[in-house]
């Protein structure tokens, strides 16, 4: 095969890659991507000034209304790069079809990326550690939703209020762990403000309304650990955050709870061989670092259902 035809190849499965997108993967909606020309960056963290109201009104001849900057903190960083790698031996190559091959590998590696960038977020916005306090609360005994007398609407309430009294926004994004999806459905207090009592079933359609956040999901992507068990990576935890709705058009100086932020067309898909040219190699690199820029907006619940 000539090298024309090898960049064409590469081309074609760079931009396969760039299309992938697994279902159970859900940390882009809390870290929506911004893109940057070059690797080393300036990441700002949000304060209130970002989300202030000011009063605009002006009379004849008065002087303009001036914002008094509060300033905020900024810190230069350089992106990561990733990178991960698929073997292909030139015999497993000549029984197969090799661009079918190749495209098997070019998604192995591109979900292998796409797990590790949804564990790196799930890390960030899963740790108490990250939140002032008055921005997270840790359920126990009654107020886990698996007890009977528990009262989720209440806490998904407070959530809100204490995000709102921050930065004059409520919460519009959620994100629930599987575990705390499931003392979700099953809670008491939910399943008695059904209307029909032949099914008396909680459904995410039911807890966007319940809950007037239109924008929830739920983390059921799976990983393996270094025991080797499988292991959930959206633990017994909600999380609410305000994240802006500016599709294309948001960049760094936007007010968010959090972004990732890639290089521009860093995603590529190449090749290469080595072990005296019998195995080849796909390999998948990209550049990219999430950022928690905006705790204040955003909200930790943690141990939903007691199990932790």
């Amino acid at each position: 095969m000539g090298r024309l035809e090898e960049l064409r190849i590469n081309a074609y499965l760079s931009e396969v890659a760039r299309g992938y997108h697994n279902n159970s993967f859900v940390a882009d909606v809390l870290f929506p991507t911004i893109y940057s020309e070059k690797e080393k960056i300036d990441i700002f963290e949000f304060n209130k000034e970002a989300f202030n109201i000011y009063d605009t009104e002006r009379a004849i001849r008065a002087n303009s209304n001036v914002v008094s900057p509060q300033g905020f903190k900024k810190h230069t960083t350089t992106l990561k790069e990733h990178d991960l790698s698929y073997p292909i031996d030139y015999r497993e190559e000549q029984e197969a079809e090799k661009v079918k091959l190749q495209l098997h590998a070019t998604n192995v590696v591109t979900e292998g990326l796409h797990l590790q960038l949804e564990k790196e977020c799930a890390d960030l916005v899963q740790n108490p550690a990250n939140y002032e306090t008055g921005s997270k609360i840790a359920l126990s005994g009654t107020s886990c939703f698996t007890h009977k007398d528990s009262d989720p609407q209440g806490v998904i309430d407070d959530a809100k209020d204490a995000v709102s009294k921050k930065i004059a926004q409520d919460p519009n994004t959620m994100v629930i762990g599987q575990d705390a999806w499931k003392a979700l459905k099953r809670n008491l207090q939910l399943r008695g403000l059904i209307s029909d009592s032949k099914t008396k079933l909680v459904t995410l359609d039911l807890i966007k309304e319940i809950f007037e956040i239109q924008n929830i999901v739920i983390g059921k992507s799976i990983f393996v650990d270094a025991n080797g068990n499988f292991t959930r990576i959206w633990k017994d935890n909600i999380v609410l955050a305000y994240i802006p709705s500016l599709g294309a058009s948001r960049t760094e100086y936007d007010p968010s709870f959090a972004y990732t932020v890639r290089k521009k067309d860093a995603l590529n898909i190449d090749e290469y061989t080595k072990e005296g040219n019998k195995v080849k190699y796909i390999r998948a690199t990209d550049i990219y670092t999430p950022f928690l820029v905006g705790a204040e907006a955003g909200y930790l619940i943690s141990n939903v259902s007691g199990g932790s």
